[in-house]
């Protein structure tokens, strides 16, 4: 039967109850992963998902999966596996509002929640069971859970899942649903880790990609500002003024950088604060609802922290250092630009941490704008205009009293005057950052002289090299085969009483040797030159220096080092 299309979703065999929460819910056409999984010839088996966070694929499997016609009582039938307890529970509250007309429930079971009130849910029943590894595994183990019914199980995120140490969890999982039909695995990235967990448990897995290795996102703009080396938070403070994002997520290496950052930026008069695995779920619950709210404008969290952290319009993602590889890098800059909204990413890097990001980018075809920090002197002028657009974009008050203080001051005193006071007051709350332009450029002329001298000294040394090759002595030799570059040596320092350091050089060649002498071996050779013949080396030639050029095929060359 052809369907109508009213929307973008009715081309596909979906229920019409969906259809009718998908219209309700605002949704006109489907994102590309939606399309791919949708459209797909057969989704009875194993399925392989590549799709970037962030890009609808929540949508992608709960459609089909609500479509199935066993999906109707409250036995467990599906299994949904999430890396974090915020993305479990906006899955969670994805399905409960696209079933809302089915006769489908669903349960969510976390960690970091109270346990006897999952347990109840589970008694009550459910069709479609969403949790995070160690909380579905707890519930297994306890017999709360019965997974003799579930017939397909979603791996969500499996990349960060098994990032996080979920490797032995999702094992557990998986081998206690040996009765499913089908597994699906969806995974922005495919590492050794992804691979082997897809071989052991996923049967002849139909693949569907939708990003490419190190791809990234077309509607993101990257731009790096290189700071001072040791001012990295001033760096990032006037990077924050300089942006001027209304929603910002900054992103550091540890837990104890993220309370650091976090609180320098609300000393700093920013609205910040930070994200952390230490945190209490009641904190991280208040931290994501002040960010989701705009009540603060900027969330400092770890990798780990922020995974499954979905928040609508991120204008700016900010990665203070070095990245710890390529991945990480778009990973992270996936978190703006989300749903096709333009976004922005920014790192703050020292010089050094910007050379090691032009090579460990390099023929990933990402497009990066280098600039220095932006210095207080320009951020003020910038301050200040965008104060003069809120002053001229201002609508004439219609207070009457209003109206009539200005009036009666403008009565009353010089018109520059009163702005000129008036602008007094309010510039008092400016921020302008700091002055790091001079160090950074001071740095980098640094940089540029030491990597001069650093060939100076190359050169040097080759200089010296050449030098200490000496003064070549051409001596005979009988029985070649008999002499080495060792018994040479030897016999040169023992014959003229030097030391193994005034012998720079030593090629042999088929019928005669070549002996570079320091000036107090040569001068020992000038005087007791029988020594030499007495041992078996004779002299051939008077003394010379040693010839430039290439050497012969024939010879054999020896540096002594000591």
């Amino acid at each position: 039967m052809k369907h109508t299309k009213h929307n973008g979703f009715d081309q596909y065999p979906l229920r019409q109850e969906l259809l009718q929460a998908i219209v309700g819910k605002g949704f006109t056409e489907p994102t590309p992963v939606q399309t791919k999984v949708l459209g797909y010839e057969s989704l009875a088996g194993d399925l392989i998902v590549r799709a970037k966070t962030g890009s609808g694929k929540t949508l992608a499997f709960l459609l089909p999966l609500f479509s199935d016609e066993r999906m109707i009582s409250r036995i467990p039938g599906v299994l949904i596996v999430s890396p974090t307890r915020e993305l479990a529970l906006q899955i969670s509250r994805e399905a409960t509002w696209l079933s809302g007309n089915l006769e489908c429930t669903c349960a969510s079971l976390v960690g970091g929640m109270e346990i006897n009130g999952q347990i109840r849910d589970l008694q009550r029943g459910a069709s479609l069971i969403v949790g995070t590894p160690g909380r579905i595994l707890d519930h297994i183990r306890r017999g709360t859970l019965h997974t003799d019914t579930v017939h397909t199980v979603v791996l969500d995120e499996g990349d960060h899942m098994l990032d996080m140490g979920f490797r032995e969890e999702l094992e557990g999982i998986l081998d206690a649903t040996r009765k499913r039909e089908k597994t699906w695995l969806f995974s922005a990235t495919m590492p050794d880790s992804v691979r082997k967990l897809s071989r052991r448990y996923l049967s002849n897995p139909e693949m569907i990609s939708l990003v490419d290795d190190c791809e990234q996102h077309s509607e993101i703009a990257h731009t790096v500002y290189t700071v001072p080396r040791k001012r990295k938070l001033e760096g990032l403070a006037n990077v924050l003024l300089w942006e001027n994002s209304s929603r910002g997520l900054i992103f550091c290496h540890t837990r104890a950088e993220t309370r650091e950052v976090a609180q320098r930026l609300v000393d700093e008069g920013f609205r910040a604060a930070c994200l952390h695995g230490d945190m209490s779920q009641r904190e991280r619950n208040q931290a994501l609802s002040q960010f989701s709210s705009g009540h603060i404008s900027y969330l400092v969290a770890t990798n780990v922290a922020a995974r499954g952290l979905d928040v609508p319009g991120v204008e700016h993602v900010f990665q203070l250092g070095l990245p710890s590889d390529a991945e990480m890098f778009i990973h992270r800059s996936g978190r703006t630009g989300r749903a096709g909204q333009a976004g922005h990413n920014i790192l703050i890097l020292n010089q050094l941490e910007a050379e090691k990001l032009r090579f460990m980018l390099r023929g990933t075809g990402i497009h990066i704008t280098w600039l220095p920090v932006p210095d207080s002197s320009v951020i003020h002028d910038t301050q200040r205009s965008r104060f003069e657009d809120k002053i001229f974009s201002q609508k004439a008050n219609e207070n009457q009293q209003i109206r009539s203080w200005a009036a009666d001051l403008i009565a009353r005193a010089d018109v520059l005057d009163l702005v000129t006071g008036l602008l007094s007051l309010s510039g008092n709350s400016f921020q302008t950052g700091y002055a790091l332009q001079k160090e950074l450029q001071q740095e980098s002329d640094l940089r540029k002289n030491n990597g001069r001298n650093v060939q100076k000294s190359i050169s040097s040394e080759r200089l010296r090299s050449r030098r200490q090759r000496g003064t070549a002595v051409r001596l005979g030799i009988s029985n070649p085969a008999e002499w080495n570059a060792g018994r040479v040596l030897k016999t040169v320092c023992t014959s003229l009483g030097v030391s193994r350091r005034e012998v720079a050089e030593i090629v042999l060649k088929p019928d005669h040797v070549m002996v570079g002498l320091l000036p107090a071996a040569l001068e020992k050779y000038r005087r007791y030159p029988e020594n030499l013949s007495q041992a078996g080396l004779l002299q051939q030639t008077t003394t010379h220096r040693q010839p430039k050029g290439k050497k012969r095929e024939t010879s054999r060359s020896y540096q002594v080092h000591v």
